[in-house]
């Protein structure tokens, strides 16, 4: 197996999020039922309801839809990074369960820090040498620990690093997600989960883009919030938003 890339799917998401979130803003300002409400919402004025309303900052509305991701080929490292945000649900593959048992030539999947690629050929072969070591540890403990009865993958992997590639199925709803892409897709997040966030703004703005229409770091639409910690690199980010949107 190896090196693995980062790949990501919009499973699913709330069946026209735009019109949903419309109406519901919609009603915090009528005094007419949902049915009338409904009604009313006209498709042109979706987009310039839920502009108007992103510019007041009343963001409850937008919780009413989610958005579902498949996301493989990421570490365990991400993975603790990302559980931190909690208004989420997240389904992972299981170390305890599926097993990482493997020809260590073949190995289980793992992800390289594009900082060890820059270094060359010889250090990444060094990196991968180290995999395959690390495969005949996990190997020769679950061989040992499986005659003691079950349960031999759950300690197994105490041996396995970061680098080990997971598959996640995450959850959000478009508030958090508006969160989560300001901190995640700042130049100061993490590489490994800044490109999965962007590679995630990319597909909800397909599919709603007057919600998710300044949707970002806070550099794309406003000042960097990150003060002396700045990246300095606010053109960069932006000419990246700006192609995000061609």
């Amino acid at each position: 197996m190896g090196e693995t890339e980062l790949k990501v799917k919009l499973l699913r998401y709330t069946p026209d999020p735009e019109g949903v979130v419309a109406v519901a803003a919609r009603l915090c300002y009528s005094a007419d039922d949902i049915e009338t409400v409904t009604g009313k919402m006209k498709e042109e004025n979706k987009a310039k309801f839920i502009n108007k309303l992103l510019d007041m900052g009343h963001l409850s509305p937008i919780e009413h839809v989610s958005f579902t991701f498949g996301i493989e080929g990421v570490s365990r490292s991400l993975l603790a990074q990302i559980t931190r945000h909690r208004i989420a649900s997240f389904s992972v593959k299981s170390q305890r369960y599926v097993s990482e048992m493997a020809d260590v030539d073949e190995g289980f999947s793992y992800v390289i820090p594009p900082r060890i690629k820059k270094l060359g050929l010889e250090y990444v072969q060094e990196f991968e040498a180290q995999m395959k070591q690390i495969q005949k540890w996990y190997n020769y403990w679950c061989e040992v620990l499986q005659e003691e009865g079950k349960g031999a993958l759950e300690d197994a992997r105490f041996v396995l690093p970061n680098a080990a590639e997971t598959k996640i199925v995450m959850t959000m709803n478009a508030r958090e997600l508006y969160h989560f892409f300001r901190l995640r897709c700042c130049n100061r997040a993490q590489w490994e989960i800044r490109e999965l966030a962007w590679e995630m703004l990319k597909l909800v703005k397909k599919v709603a883009p007057a919600i998710f229409v300044s949707s970002g770091p806070d550099c794309v639409s406003g000042s960097c919030s990150e003060g002396e910690m700045s990246c300095g690199r606010i053109k960069e980010v932006r000419a990246r938003y700006k192609e995000l949107n061609a």
